[in-house]
């Protein structure tokens, strides 16, 4: 079952016939619900045939479209070698409603995941390496306050989202959600600035957003913008200084009891799910230990590829383990779901990275041990340096590059939404919606400018 509020006896057979790829036969069941279910029962609706455009938008292409792609690179391909890409999945591909539909995004993951392209893969792992090594050393110039933080900057950042004009109707409201940090370890004094509307700012939410509204005006595109600051800090804790801090777990505590449970859809503790953990870490007990283990089996079994969206996956941890690679966000899901399935409570966060040259959305992990605390934990980037002098780092450490704005998925909003987001997991290129539905990524964009970052030590020195 997808990240989202559908439910009611007419949807288990609805999403059973998505899940098939009987898009059609789905929309027969909808069409056939009684007028008093349907106008009940209208969100929910909404959030199935949503569902069913997403994924006809992200497996746009043809079989003969994606083999001129692949030919452009390599002309003598053959159909053996595509076949064995699809039944591989190094090339994904979807059955709906009886014709073959390549995922858009698959040529262009092709090349980061067959074989061929091995001396490729080296070069890209080269250069991780180098980067994330730049930014240790950047940070190991200052030293470590009472909570393992250095490196403290503080940040200037505007976020503007443009909704396309006549995306509804004129003289209808428009309601956005946006994100914005929150405070926490290596986090803190975050100040909104300014906003060119009236902005809220959420409360009691794990997805940290600012909230505003607009009339829209016929014919003319819809501007939100605010600016914000925050200080934000490098943070690690060396392997061996865990080994020495650890204590056993305390399983009655509330941190214990939530952060080793499951979540559904998308954080799975199960007995296949513990027996996959058992495998990867073998007769190691130590729970710092497991978790690396964990963190370095992922680091080297999935390599990175384009995701499609979230909010069209059943289950994304099952979704990697199935097709064999996965961004940010889904070896994150994994790796929460090994490390609980072990005890070992861990937890999502995630928002954006914000070096100079690569301002991107990414998602990451925090673990937790008896006696050392909540760590950060991201497997994405343990790619990048694994088997390395580094790889262990960001088994418990993060570069300062990151506005932490999500802390757990699938929560809800404040204030609430009414129809499915576009993004169900967390919150990051922002949500829009009128009270006629949802809007898709189709009908607004939306961007984050750091206008600053700048020393906290009083340095004249900013990073430009």
């Amino acid at each position: 079952m997808w990240c989202t509020a559908m439910a009611g006896d007419w949807m288990p057979q609805v999403t059973g016939l998505i899940e098939q790829g009987e898009f059609a036969q789905a929309q027969q069941v909808i069409d056939k619900l009684p007028s008093k279910i349907k106008k009940k029962q209208a969100a929910r609706i909404d959030s199935a045939q949503s569902i069913m455009s997403r994924i006809n938008r992200d497996f746009s292409m043809t079989p003969e479209q994606g083999r001129k792609l692949i030919e452009e690179r390599m002309p003598d391909v053959t159909d053996a070698q595509i076949e064995n890409w699809k039944q591989t999945r190094k090339l994904e591909v979807m059955n709906i409603d009886g014709q073959e539909r390549w995922f858009r995004k698959s040529v262009r993951n092709l090349w980061l995941l067959a074989d061929e392209m091995a001396e490729d893969h080296q070069r890209d792992h080269e250069e991780s390496y180098r980067s994330g090594r730049h930014k240790y050393l950047q940070a190991m110039r200052s030293g470590a306050d009472e909570n393992s933080v250095r490196n403290w900057h503080r940040a200037n950042i505007t976020f503007t989202l443009d909704v396309v004009a006549d995306a509804v109707p004129a003289g209808e409201t428009l309601r956005v959600w946006m994100p914005i940090p929150f405070e926490n370890v290596r986090q803190r004094n975050v100040e909104l600035i300014s906003s060119n509307l009236p902005a809220t700012l959420s409360d009691g939410s794990i997805h940290h957003t600012v909230y505003m509204e607009a009339v829209a005006q016929q014919g003319q595109p819809t501007h939100f913008e605010y600016t914000f600051a925050y200080d934000l800090g490098e943070r690690h804790i060396a392997q061996q200084d865990m080994l020495l801090l650890l204590r056993p777990y305390r399983t009655d505590s509330e941190i214990y009891q939530r952060y080793t449970a499951p979540e559904a859809p998308h954080i799975l503790v199960n007995d296949d799910m513990h027996a996959l953990a058992l495998d990867i870490v073998g007769d190691e007990t130590n729970p710092v230990l497991q978790a690396s283990m964990i963190y370095k089996w992922i680091s080297r079994t999935f390599p990175w590829a384009g995701a499609r969206e979230y909010s069209t996956i059943p289950c994304i941890p099952q979704y990697v383990l199935d097709n064999g690679h996965g961004d940010c966000g889904q070896v994150a899901l994994l790796y929460i779901s090994l490390v609980r399935s072990l005890g070992i409570p861990a937890r999502w966060e995630s928002g954006w990275q914000i070096p100079p040259d690569e301002i991107n959305y990414h998602d990451w992990v925090e673990t937790y041990f008896e006696g050392v605390g909540w760590v950060y934990t991201d497997p994405s980037y343990g790619r990048g340096v694994v088997d390395t002098p580094m790889s262990d780092y960001f088994a418990s450490g993060m570069d300062m590059y990151r506005m932490a704005t999500n802390e757990g998925v699938c929560g809800e909003f404040s204030p609430a939404k009414t129809f499915i987001r576009s993004e169900t997991v967390d919150c990051q290129a922002g949500e829009v919606e009128w009270r006629g539905g949802n809007l898709f990524y189709d009908k607004f964009s939306s961007s984050l400018k750091v206008n600053s970052l700048t020393p906290c030590n009083n340095s004249n020195d900013i990073i430009q």
